[in-house]
């Protein structure tokens, strides 16, 4: 789905570069250029990358949690 039809980029792109270790829209916009143009897309994106922090929050509790 595209989430910033400014520049083309999707909700796929976004989850990458959150992967990839994007943790505002300040580097996202430098980045994809998520949020430069009109600004519509900035909550999907901001939603985009707290989605992608609690997941990872997860994954590192669910690993911790486990006995050694």
């Amino acid at each position: 789905m595209y989430v910033c039809l400014c520049h083309g980029v999707t909700d796929r792109q976004v989850r990458a570069a959150a992967r990839a270790g994007c943790e505002s829209m300040r580097q996202l916009g430098r980045k994809l250029g998520v949020g430069t143009q009109c600004g519509r897309c900035t909550r999907m994106a901001r939603d985009i990358l707290r989605e992608c922090k609690s997941d990872s929050h997860q994954a590192l509790a669910t690993l911790l949690a486990q006995p050694a």
